[in-house]
């Protein structure tokens, strides 16, 4: 039996070992704003967090994440508000078709929980295993420095007393 905790809850079953850990999330857990893309590692659409930091889960097997923490698309926003990078990306016109977009937030909540200024280089860096037909990537970079931005004043309004989530 391999027990994974997905946006914090458990979900159970005995799998295969050859199973993705994209697989598991989209079959096991029913969580399907993670993508199928490329199935080899080549077009980020999968991208999931596993202990905070961007992973492919088309090919990350699924036993390998027991234990750790798995972040998806579903579970950046809250009941009531999408996540700082979510609403950024919206914001900027970074989305198109939206198939890369799961992939392109995890990315980013990985690249500014490591460095929460980064240079358009280090953003395009970041972003680089991405594929995306649509956006031309402009508007992409514009929407991770924005979310940078965000991230930095829900972070000095936390210093305030505010009530901060996520």
């Amino acid at each position: 039996m391999t027990t994974l905790r997905i946006n914090g809850q458990e979900y159970s079953a005995e799998i295969p070992g050859s199973m993705t850990l994209l697989e598991f999330v989209r079959e096991v857990a029913k969580l399907t704003g993670t993508k199928k893309g490329c199935d080899n590692g080549d077009c980020g659409s999968c991208s999931v967090l596993l202990d905070g930091r961007a992973v492919l889960s088309c090919i990350t097997p699924a036993f390998k994440a027991e234990g750790h923490a798995v972040t998806t698309i579903e579970g950046l926003a809250s009941a009531d508000e999408l996540h700082p990078v979510q609403k950024a990306f919206i914001e900027a016109g970074a989305i198109q078709c939206g198939y890369c977009t799961p992939g392109m937030v995890m990315a980013t909540v990985s690249l500014l929980s490591e460095n929460a200024d980064p240079s358009e280089e280090e953003i395009r860096c970041a972003i680089a295993g991405h594929l995306c037909r649509c956006t031309g990537y402009e508007n992409t970079v514009k929407a991770v420095e924005l979310a940078a931005k965000k991230l930095a004043e829900k972070a000095a309004s936390c210093g305030e007393g505010q009530k901060c989530t996520k």
